[in-house]
């Protein structure tokens, strides 16, 4: 039996589709069909320049968009050999590591919901909206922030900001607790998640995935702690990795944990920005008119799903001659028809839940 799963089905968080073969309650294979958002996004940065390509990064992870900002900001910089001043740098971490709180919230709430328990949801949210309100008085925006610029930031921390986040870090921090008393060590939500999408280190490995979804299989490779940028290599913090605690090393339940995990640390890393922060400017002189001269650069950020490439190709011209990103949405996509081959339909919400697919990261 062939089912048609999406492209608007609410589990899919966003206009995904999978082609699903059945036989009976078990899945033969599910078929991801992408394509449904594409915007050709990388398309429109050879039209608008530099400086006015940075509000459209926020649209290829909108959910997490400070990464896809400093990625973007990265490969200028680095095409024109820009040094960004120091405050700028930590003004740019606690930006994103408070955007991945705030998406790691989305995708643990969401699983709740969509393994069936909707109270989770509400909990998560609440916290993402003070972290909504703390990035609204930072840059002006909610979601869509375009607070980075080319060479630094476009603000820097407002009066009595830093205070507002270490109230909100007091606060939260042991409420990722209570949320494991809640939901994640609940008896019924862990027996839906252990042992089902196993994916070995091998596999993971191999099918390129990034981020939380390749660390949920052991593999403690994160960006920020082996090709280190910014000031990640000033701040002490751990990276997680699945262990199997409950199940089988790489199933549902351990990619789950490595992002509640991740905002621990997330935690971490935003004291420590806080406590060592210099005075000093946010944003390099930059020109206006920002012309790299002609020639390639990569770099590489760890975005909420993972390792995040922007490869930029300038001609010498104010408009990027090509532009690719490569990210971890895209990636987790090519190994769903391999681990769900032989689950019951109703697992497949919680594989999709488990990767934490964003539809835009998918589709460029």
């Amino acid at each position: 039996m062939t089912l048609n799963m999406g492209p608007q089905h609410p589990s899919t968080h966003g206009v995904l589709r999978f082609v699903v073969k059945a036989d009976g309650e078990v899945m033969r294979q599910a078929i991801p069909d992408v394509g449904y958002l594409h915007r050709s996004i990388e398309k429109i940065a050879e039209k608008v320049g530099y400086h006015g390509f940075m509000p459209y990064t926020d649209r290829v992870d909108y959910v997490a968009a400070m990464a896809c900002n400093q990625g973007w900001a990265m490969v200028c910089e680095k095409l024109a050999g820009i040094e960004v001043p120091k405050r700028g740098e930590y003004c740019r971490v606690i930006a994103v590591e408070l955007n991945r709180i705030a998406s790691h919230l989305v995708a643990v709430g969401t699983m709740g919901m969509d393994i069936g328990a909707f109270t989770p949801f509400t909990h998560a949210l609440r916290e993402r909206e003070h972290i909504n309100n703390l990035l609204e008085e930072l840059c002006g925006a909610r979601l869509t922030f375009t607070y980075m610029r080319i060479g630094g930031v476009a603000y820097d921390l407002p009066p009595g900001w830093a205070a507002k986040l270490t109230r909100f870090l007091d606060r939260f921090e042991p409420l990722i607790e209570e949320y494991n008393d809640l939901i994640s060590f609940n008896k019924i939500y862990v027996e839906r998640l252990v042992h089902v999408a196993v994916i070995s280190r091998e596999d993971a490995i191999d099918y390129n995935l990034t981020g939380p979804n390749l660390r949920g299989s052991g593999v403690r490779f994160d960006v920020r702690k082996d090709l280190p940028y910014a000031i990640y290599p000033e701040l002490d913090f751990d990276v997680p990795v699945g262990t199997g605690e409950r199940g089988t090393l790489g199933d549902c339940f351990d990619r789950y944990m490595v992002r509640i995990r991740e905002m621990q640390e997330a935690c971490r890393m935003l004291r420590q920005c806080l406590d060592r922060m210099p005075e000093g400017p946010v944003l390099g002189k930059v020109p206006r008119k920002f012309k790299p001269p002609a020639g390639d650069a990569y770099v590489r950020v760890e975005g909420a799903r993972g390792d995040m490439g922007w490869y930029c190709v300038s001609d010498g011209t104010d408009y990027p001659y090509r532009l690719k990103i490569r990210t971890g949405s895209f990636s987790a996509m090519a190994i769903v028809d391999h681990v769900s081959r032989g689950l019951m339909i109703a697992d497949l919400v919680a594989v999709i839940a488990s990767f934490d697919v964003v539809a835009p990261e998918v589709d460029r």
